[in-house]
C-alpha cells in the first residue's frame, strides 16, 4: 500500500488514542465515511485490489452514528442501552410529507459534526420532542447531562418545571415541540458536572437546524426560555429582564421571551413565577385558547 496511506492511518489511529485518554467513549462518524472505508485505498495496484475481499461495512445506526471506542481497561459489563424511543422520539405528524421531512432533518442533525469538539463529548444528539403540529414552540438554550444521557430536551430538574407550566395552561408535552438553539451538550473540559453555555459560534452554527425545525412545524408562537434563546434567536443585546412579557416577531412567528426555567429553580419568590405566567397567559390568549379565573389567578398573592 502507499506510504501516504500508511501515514494516515497513523494519525488516525494516534487521534482515536489521545481522544481516548481524554475519556471520550464514542466518536461520530458519518454514513458516507463509512461507505468511504470500504474502498480500497487510493494508489493500490490493480493486482492488489483485485484480489481485496469485499469489504462490508455496518450502516450506521439512525439512532446513534457513531462508532464505539474500546474502555481504556475491563470494566463492569456495560448497562444495556436506552430503549431507542427514548432516546429519539418517534416522529408523527398529521402530514405524511411533513414528518418525512422532519425524518430526513433528524437523520442529518443526527449525523452532524460541524463542532468536532462538540461531537467528541456528546452522548448523543439532542434534537427535539413534541408535536409536529403544535401550535406552540418552546426554544432554550442547549442540552445539560440529563438531556445528553436521554436524548431528550427539558428532562432535567428545570424541564420538569417547564412541564408543570406547560400543563397550567391545559396542555401536554405531547401537546407542543421542545428544542433547543445548540443539539449537542456543550463540552466542559476539566469539568466533572456542571453547564456551561454555548458560544455565538456554536449558536450560528447549529441554528440552521432550529430554524428548518420551526419552517417544517410552523407554530402559531414560540417562547423563547432565557437569555441565550433570546439571543440566539433574535440578536438582542438587551437583557432578558427588559424583553420578557413583550412580543417579538422570528421570521415571521410571534415569539414571546421568557425566564429559563432553571431561574425560577433559584429564585423561587412568587413574583417570578407570576411573571413567567403572565407571559405564558399573552400566549395563551394570542392562540384563543381559553383561560379560567382560576388560571388567570395562579401565583397571585391571597
Amino acid at each position: 500500500m502507499p506510504a501516504p496511506y500508511h501515514e494516515l492511518l497513523a494519525a488516525t489511529i494516534q487521534h482515536l488514542e489521545s481522544l481516548k485518554s481524554r475519556g471520550v467513549r464514542h466518536v461520530a462518524v458519518a454514513p458516507e465515511t463509512l461507505r468511504a472505508l470500504a474502498l480500497p485505498p487510493a494508489g493500490m495496484p490493480k493486482s492488489q485490489t483485485s484480489n481485496l475481499k469485499p469489504q462490508t461495512v455496518a450502516a450506521a445506526p439512525k439512532t446513534e452514528p457513531a462508532i464505539s471506542m474500546p474502555p481504556k481497561k475491563a470494566s463492569p459489563a456495560p448497562q444495556p442501552p436506552l430503549p431507542e424511543a427514548r432516546l429519539q422520539p418517534p416522529i408523527t405528524s398529521s402530514s405524511p410529507e411533513k414528518a418525512a421531512a422532519f425524518a430526513a432533518l433528524r437523520e442529518r442533525v443526527l449525523a452532524c459534526v460541524k463542532c468536532p469538539h462538540l461531537a467528541a463529548s456528546r452522548t448523543t444528539v439532542v434534537f427535539g420532542v413534541g408535536s409536529l403540529d403544535a401550535q406552540i414552540m418552546f426554544v432554550g438554550e442547549a442540552p445539560g447531562a440529563d438531556e445528553d444521557e436521554q436524548g431528550e430536551p427539558f428532562v432535567g430538574r428545570a424541564g420538569q418545571l417547564l412541564t408543570k407550566i406547560i400543563q397550567a395552561t391545559g396542555l401536554e408535552r405531547k401537546d407542543v415541540y421542545i428544542a433547543n438553539i445548540l443539539k449537542c451538550r456543550p463540552d466542559t473540559p476539566g469539568q466533572s458536572a456542571g453547564n456551561r453555555p454555548p458560544t455565538p459560534e456554536e449558536r450560528a452554527t447549529c441554528l440552521p437546524y432550529l430554524q428548518e425545525q420551526i419552517d417544517l412545524i410552523r407554530p402559531q408562537a414560540i417562547v423563547a426560555l432565557g437569555a441565550t434563546a433570546v439571543d440566539g434567536l433574535l440578536g438582542k443585546t438587551v437583557g432578558i429582564t427588559k424583553l420578557r412579557g413583550h412580543w417579538q416577531t422570528y421570521r415571521g412567528t410571534p415569539l414571546m421571551p421568557t425566564y429559563h426555567p432553571a431561574y425560577l429553580l433559584r429564585n423561587q419568590a412568587m413574583s417570578e413565577k407570576r411573571k413567567v405566567w403572565e407571559d405564558m397567559l399573552q400566549v395563551m390568549e394570542k392562540l384563543g385558547m381559553a383561560i379560567s379565573e382560576k388560571q388567570r389567578n395562579f401565583f397571585l398573592k391571597a
